[in-house]
C-alpha cells in the first residue's frame, strides 16, 4: 500500500533521499522559506482494542497515517518526520515505500509537547516553519493545509492552527479568540470549566509554528495538568502573534480514537468519494449500498449497481456495469464489461466480456475481449483468449487458452499433483465436452474436440478428437435380479 501511494505524495520529500543526506541544517536555512512536517504517530490507541498501532488501521484503501501524509500533496516540503513510539517497527515497515519520510522515536509517550521535543536535535539550526499533524486525523483536505500555510506566511504569525466550529465539541480542547481570530487561550477539554465548555471552537491538533520560536519554548513546557503530560497547546499560549484558521467543513478535523469513530470517518469518506465520481459521470443506482476505496479509478459512463464494492488499485473503464452484488479488488475492468454477482481479484478483464453470475476470478486471471465467464466458474492464474466461453461449473487454474475456445460445463484443469502446480495449454478453437478433466501438464492443440466425460492425461494434436473414458456396459434386468436375491436373503 505504501509503495502505491508514495508516488502521489512526492511532496513529502522534495529534497529526495540521496540529495537530502547531503543537505545540512545550514544549507536548509539558506532557503527563502522552508517547511518541515511532523506527523504524531507514537500513541498506542488503547480504545481501538487492537494490537495494531492505531495509525495503521485502514480507512478506504489507506492507513490513517497515509491519509495524513496524502494531505500534504499541495505543499512544498523540505523535511517530513513521523514521530513513532508504540509499534514503531511496524509503522516503519508499513511506510517503507515513502523514501523521504524520516522516523523519530518517542520512547515514552508523555504528550504532544513531549513528542515535538524529540525534533530538537533533528531541526537544530532550522529557521523555517514546522507543520504538526496528527496521524489519526485522516480527513484533512490538501487545500485546507495549503490555506493554513498561506495564512501563516501572509500574517507572519508565530503560530497558526486549524480550528473548527463543532455542533458537539465534547472531548476536544477549546480555542478562545478575539474578533480577528487572534488566539487568546487554548484549554484542554478535561481542564475546561463549565462556562468554557460552551465554546464550540475546537483545536484538533494541526499547527504551523515558526520553528525558531517554538524551539526556545519546548524545553520549558510543564506537565502540571490532569494527565501529567506536556501539551503542545501550552507552547501556543506563549507565542504571539497566534491565529486560528477555521475549516469550512468541520468533518476534516474528525479524529479516530476507537472503532466507532473509524466507522464514522469511513462513512464521511465514502460520501466524498461517491460525490466526486457522480460529478465525474459515474452512475450509482443505490450509492448508500456501495463502497469504494479512494485508490479506485472510474471512467465516465460506468454504472455501479447496488451492493457493489471496489477495492485497492482497481480501474473500471467506460461503459462497464458492475453488480449487483459484486466485489472487485486490484483489477482492471475493460470497456462495456459486465460483472454480475461475482468476485474479481488481482485480475484483468478486457472489453465487452461478461462475468457471472457467481463467478470468481483471482490470482492474475486475464480474460480476453468478447468472452463469457458464467455461472459458478472459478479461474485462477489463467489467460483466456478473445471470444472464448467458460459458461458454467468449471475450474481453470494455471492454464492458457487461445481464442474461440469453448469450455464445456464441469471442465476441470487438474493442475496440482500434491507437490507442484502444472500448466495446461489449450489452442485456438478447441472445445471440451461436459465433465472433462485435463490432467496437467497437458497441451491440447488447435481445433481439438474433447469428448464429454473424458480424462485427458496426454497431449492432443491439432484437429483431433480425444475420448478417454471406459466403454459403457449395460446389464439388462440387473436391478430386478438383485432385488430378488435380497428378498430371498431376508426371507
Amino acid at each position: 500500500m505504501a509503495r502505491r501511494a508514495a508516488k502521489a505524495i512526492a511532496a513529502c520529500g522534495r529534497v529526495g533521499t540521496v540529495q537530502r543526506d547531503r543537505v545540512g541544517a545550514t544549507e536548509l536555512t539558506a532557503r527563502n522559506h522552508m517547511v518541515a512536517v511532523a506527523i504524531l504517530a507514537a500513541g498506542r490507541g488503547t480504545r481501538m482494542k487492537s494490537s495494531l498501532p492505531k495509525v495503521l488501521h485502514s480507512l478506504g484503501g489507506r492507513s490513517l497515517i497515509e491519509w495524513a501524509i496524502s494531505s500534504l500533496s499541495h505543499i512544498q516540503i523540505d523535511r517530513c518526520y513521523a514521530i513513532v513510539g508504540y509499534g514503531g517497527d511496524r509503522v516503519k515497515a508499513a511506510l517503507d515505500g515513502y523514501s523521504d519520510l524520516e522516523f523519530v522515536e518517542q520512547a515514552e509517550q508523555l504528550g504532544t509537547g513531549h513528542a515535538v521535543q524529540q525534533l530538537l536535535p533533528h531541526l537544530e539550526g532550522f529557521s523555517g516553519d514546522l507543520l504538526v499533524l496528527n496521524g489519526d486525523v485522516p480527513l484533512l483536505r490538501p487545500q485546507t493545509l495549503e490555506r493554513l500555510l498561506e495564512t501563516h506566511k501572509q500574517k507572519q504569525n508565530a503560530v497558526t492552527l486549524l480550528t473548527a466550529q463543532l455542533p458537539d465539541p465534547g472531548g476536544y480542547g477549546r480555542v478562545f479568540c478575539d474578533g480577528r481570530n487572534c488566539i487568546k487561550q487554548i484549554v484542554e477539554h478535561r481542564d475546561c470549566t463549565t462556562a468554557q465548555k460552551q465554546n464550540n471552537r475546537i483545536n484538533a491538533g494541526v499547527y504551523c509554528f515558526r520553528w525558531s520560536e517554538l524551539a526556545k519554548i519546548l524545553p520549558k513546557l510543564k506537565s502540571n495538568n490532569d494527565q501529567q503530560e506536556y501539551y503542545l497547546t501550552d507552547a501556543v499560549n506563549y507565542m504571539r502573534p497566534a491565529m486560528a484558521v477555521d475549516v469550512d467543513d468541520y468533518h476534516e478535523m474528525f479524529g479516530v480514537n476507537d472503532r466507532k469513530q473509524l466507522a464514522i470517518a469511513y462513512q464521511i469518506l465514502q460520501d466524498r468519494i461517491k460525490d466526486r465520481w457522480m460529478s465525474a459521470g459515474v452512475t450509482f443506482t443505490d450509492p448508500d449500498s456501495c463502497t469504494i476505496d479512494d485508490t479506485v479509478q472510474l471512467e465516465p459512463d460506468t454504472i455501479l449497481e447496488p451492493q457493489t464494492h471496489l477495492r485497492g488499485n482497481t480501474v473500471v473503464r467506460s461503459g462497464a456495469r458492475i453488480g449487483p452484488g459484486s466485489l472487485v479488488e486490484n483489477s482492471d475492468i475493460g470497456e462495456n464489461v459486465t460483472v454480475l454477482y461475482s468476485v474479481v481479484a488481482d485480475s484483468i478483464v478486457k472489453n465487452s466480456t461478461r462475468i457471472g453470475p457467481y463467478a470468481h476470478l483471482r490470482g492474475e486471471a486475464q480474460i480476453g475481449e468478447h468472452c463469457r465467464v458464467g455461472n459458478f466458474v472459478e479461474i485462477k492464474k489463467t489467460t483466456v483468449g478473445d471470444r472464448s466461453n467458460v459458461a458454467h461449473l468449471s475450474y481453470l487454474g494455471d492454464a492458457t487458452l487461445g481464442d474461440r475456445v469453448n469450455v464445456g460445463a464441469g471442465t476441470i484443469t487438474a493442475n496440482y499433483d500434491g507437490v507442484r502446480k502444472h500448466q495446461t495449454h489449450i489452442g485456438n478453437g478447441t472445445k471440451t465436452g461436459s465433465n472433462s478433466v485435463l490432467v496437467a501438464p497437458v497441451t491440447l492443440g488447435e481445433n481439438v474436440t474433447v469428448g464429454a466425460g473424458s480424462v485427458i492425461t496426454k497431449d492432443v494434436q491439432d484437429n483431433a478428437l480425444a475420448v478417454a473414458r471406459a466403454r459403457q456396459t449395460v446389464k439388462p434386468d440387473w436391478k430386478m435380479k438383485e432385488e430378488v436375491r435380497r428378498m430371498k436373503d431376508e426371507g
